[in-house]
């Protein structure tokens, strides 16, 4: 299973979805469905500009677990 650290990340900086929104260019469907966990796909592009936003690597946005 593949866990997404975003609400994690928003929290750390004190911000919200629409902070995220307007600093990616991401939809608020896109950012919704990563921070409650709920996203089934998530495009490149989009994990692209979250860690940059974030300054991180896609490893500190996505971990793998074991179920």
């Amino acid at each position: 299973m593949i866990r997404c650290h975003l609400a994690r990340l928003m929290g750390e900086r004190k911000m919200r979805i629409s902070d995220v929104m307007r600093e990616t260019g991401l939809s608020r469907t896109t950012v919704t469905l990563l921070y409650k966990e709920t996203a089934l796909k998530v495009d490149l592009e989009a994990l692209d500009k979250l860690c940059e936003l974030f300054n991180c690597p896609l490893s500190d946005l996505l971990e793998q677990v074991s179920n």
